[in-house]
């Protein structure tokens, strides 16, 4: 599996909510609604979910492995705090 393209959708300043990424795997396959969360500790990547019937989230997508889930992570992190960078020096991070 190879991520082919991760694209910051939005990014936010204020609250927990830092930011919404889509990536695509392959080249074939997109995943859309990709949480970054401002942690106690540190920003984390919560991935797209749903409310079951019990009132209780779960992942609709989710990577298999830890290996899997830290690759992504890191992944998305990293295109994160690139545009993040870019917004802030250009003076458009809100």
């Amino acid at each position: 599996m190879e991520i082919t393209d991760i694209r910051v959708r939005k990014l936010i300043n204020e609250g927990r909510l830092r930011g919404i990424v889509s990536i695509t795997v392959d080249g074939v396959l997109a995943v859309h609604d990709i949480k970054i969360v401002q942690g106690e500790e540190r920003l984390f990547v919560a991935m797209p979910s749903r409310r079951d019937d019990s009132g209780m989230y779960r992942d609709i997508v989710h990577p298999i492995s830890g290996d899997s889930r830290t690759e992504l992570e890191q992944r998305i992190l990293s295109a994160y705090r690139t545009e993040r960078d870019r917004a802030e020096a250009e003076g458009t991070l809100h």
